[in-house]
């Protein structure tokens, strides 16, 4: 990875948009493309880095975990590493492929990479703590077994394009400028079929059911988005597939809120326990284990289980898990119950605790101010 800041390498702000983060790339690849600083490794170096900073700025997800975490939230993603100059140009062919900016350097052949995939997987909590894996199955578009991709019928193959000559590409004249697009009559194949393949019908692309694994990490948040290359579609004339991207799906749990590594679960106490104190069992991930209740607790106090909340997408270890003792009322009593409760209250206006006399103390002299 490039050692500078990617903002400071494209030349923008941490607020910049897509459009000004793509226009400034576009700029920078202008500057150090290959044609116009042929044998310079300097301008080679930037032209890799800048590609190198486009490739994460533009991606909302990679773009996220830099801003959070630097260049370290990098790693594990699937982060390409740009060894020659095609890698960037196929990684970006929307940007070299044609127009203006590819007539500049020779532009070539239209090459339309795959579409992109999408689908869901939906995991419990327990999951997010070890990680978990799916096999998944989807329909995508692969080169057709029948005609090899070409679209055409067995026996025959495309031929010319009678319209770009075999370029793929078709330019026209505007005052000083030329303008070069996709040809229309063979959409940038550079061939046209005369006898369509019949499984096919042409196109040189047939839908198939795949059955893909999928491997999700530990420590997932709910709505994350994870990226499996070249899964996708296939591209046209040999140009890359294109990606398969996961939305995992967080079930609720029926104990556990989640607070990022932290996991708060609420477990109901009766007053005795509370006011004596006792141990309760609790859930955790792991299992069942057992808190001690300390005597006089209030509703609403905690207790703090190390390590047994979620681990870190980062490798960081396990977050903790708080308990939240909740004191819990009954709604029907016993005659015997009844008896003993009142007992009690009448004992406690002869010897009110400290915390409530304290509130009545404090109750008393607002209004008496008042």
């Amino acid at each position: 990875m490039s050692d500078r800041d990617y903002y400071e390498v494209l030349g923008v702000g941490r607020n910049a948009g897509g459009d000004e983060i793509r226009s400034a790339y576009r700029k920078l690849a202008l500057k150090y493309h290959p044609d116009r600083n042929a044998g310079d490794p300097e301008a080679e170096g930037k032209f890799k880095e800048a590609a190198e900073a486009y490739e994460v700025l533009s991606d909302p997800d990679k773009r996220q975990r830099y801003d959070q975490f630097g260049k370290e939230g990098l790693r594990g993603t699937d982060f390409r590493h740009f060894t020659d100059f095609n890698d960037i140009f196929s990684a970006f062919s929307d940007i070299f492929g044609g127009g203006m900016f590819g007539d500049l350097f020779g532009g070539g052949r239209s090459r339309n990479r795959g579409q992109h995939l999408k689908i869901q997987v939906e995991i419990g909590l327990d999951e997010v703590a070890t990680g978990a894996k799916r096999d998944v199955g989807l329909t995508r578009r692969e080169r057709c077994g029948a005609c090899g991709g070409t679209g055409a019928a067995e026996g025959t193959q495309p031929v010319t394009c009678p319209t770009c000559r075999g370029a793929g590409m078709v330019q026209q004249g505007a005052g000083f400028f030329t303008v070069r697009s996709a040809c229309p009559h063979c959409r940038g194949r550079g061939a046209v079929v005369r006898e369509p393949c019949k499984r096919c019908r042409g196109s040189g692309k047939e839908a198939v059911k795949r059955e893909i694994s999928i491997t999700i990490p530990p420590g997932v948040e709910d709505g994350i988005r994870i990226r499996y290359a070249g899964q996708g579609d296939a591209g046209d004339n040999g140009a890359p597939a294109g990606d398969l991207f996961c939305y995992v799906r967080v079930s609720e749990h029926p104990f556990f809120e989640r607070h990022g590594e932290m996991l708060v679960c609420e477990v109901p106490i009766t007053f005795p326990q509370a006011a004596l104190g006792a141990e309760v069992e609790v859930p955790t991930l792991d299992g069942r284990t057992t808190v001690k209740v300390p005597r006089g607790t209030q509703s609403g106090d905690v207790v703090r289980l190390r390590g047994k909340g979620l681990p870190s997408p980062r490798g960081r270890g396990r977050g903790d898990e708080i308990v939240q003792l909740v004191i819990e009322t009954p709604k029907r009593l016993t005659p015997r119950q009844k008896e003993l409760l009142r007992e009690f209250a009448e004992s406690e206006e002869k010897a009110v605790a400290p915390r409530r006399k304290s509130f009545f103390e404090k109750l008393k002299d607002y209004f008496t101010e008042g």
